[in-house]
């Protein structure tokens, strides 16, 4: 079996919830549903769907790169968002950062996130 390494960025969720940010088996990471949480761990960009989605994808990459990998190994990700209208404001970010990678991607809209200021999660698999 591979060794299992993992990524905690500081959110005040993951020992809360029993999670880490990112998880690297082998050449597989998976990155968890990623908020858009300051250093401070406050949220970030209120009402702004596309800074808060910036932020997530920043995250993200943070993650994927403590374990080794870069964007360009980035295979799927999935963004969620409460205000499904936001989505093309969100997609245009997701294309700064993966316009020239072209992952697989899903958006869907959810009921809601953990903290009601939050209109985007993400998620991002990564095989190095």
């Amino acid at each position: 079996m591979s060794e299992r390494h993992s990524v905690s960025t500081g959110s005040p969720y993951e020992p809360i919830i029993g999670i880490s940010r990112a998880v690297r088996i082998g050449s597989v990471i998976a990155v968890a549903g990623t908020a858009p949480l300051g250093p401070d761990g406050k949220t970030v960009c209120v009402g702004d769907a596309a800074g808060q989605a910036r932020r997530c994808l920043e995250i993200s990459r943070l993650a994927i790169e403590q374990l080794g990998g870069r964007l360009d190994d980035v295979i799927r990700t999935r963004i969620m968002l409460s205000r499904i209208e936001d989505w093309k404001a969100v997609a245009q970010v997701h294309g700064e950062f993966f316009g020239a990678i072209r992952p697989v991607n899903t958006i869907v809209q959810v009921v809601g996130f953990i903290d009601p200021q939050w209109l985007v999660e993400t998620e991002v698999d990564a095989v190095l």
